[in-house]
């Protein structure tokens, strides 16, 4: 399946490039960005992985995570869309849509999370199976679980997911 292209004013969602990765790996070794994620930086090998499951989301299901680039740069600085990562965890969200972002620490404070989960959701309103999606979010990060609730997601359980405590959200889309 072909990743579709989304813009905004500022940046464009597309598929990965093999380009993406060193940025990427970049991003995984900054503590502000993997502090509320692993825990840890990852080694590129995690990284690529992570990459290819983002691809691979598109072609079981349909739907997946973007690369986000800056269009004025061109510059990778993140990841945004939806998974189906198949957690082990209750109560169980396997099945549907999960909706997640990370954006490179140098661009945080610039609204672009805003401006690129918005895109995400509107085509994930349009296209998506179901009207509900999930997010589950480290219940310490705060500027995270704020941007879900500017999305329109709440609480409705939290759990223990790998030693971290997670608030699980939900969405309906209107339909």
């Amino acid at each position: 399946m072909t990743v579709p292209v989304l813009e905004t004013a500022r940046l464009r969602l597309r598929g990965h490039h093999l380009s993406d990765l060193a940025p990427f790996v970049a991003m995984w070794q900054e503590p502000a960005f993997y502090q509320y994620l692993a825990g840890r930086p990852l080694p590129e090998e995690e990284v690529w992985t992570k990459m290819l499951r983002h691809l691979g989301v598109w072609a079981l299901f349909g739907y997946g995570y973007w690369a986000v680039e800056e269009k004025a740069t061109g510059q990778f600085v993140g990841n945004v869309g939806f998974g189906e990562w198949q957690r082990a965890i209750e109560p169980s969200i396997k099945g549907w849509p999960e909706m997640g972002w990370v954006l490179a620490p140098h661009v945080h404070g610039r609204g672009y999370a805003t401006e690129a989960t918005r895109a995400a959701q509107a085509w994930g309103d349009a296209h998506l199976p179901t009207p509900r999606t999930v997010c589950l979010i480290d219940e310490a990060n705060a500027p995270s679980r704020g941007l879900a609730a500017k999305l329109g997601y709440r609480e409705f359980d939290r759990a223990a997911y790998h030693g971290c405590d997670v608030v699980l959200l939900e969405r309906f889309a209107a339909k």
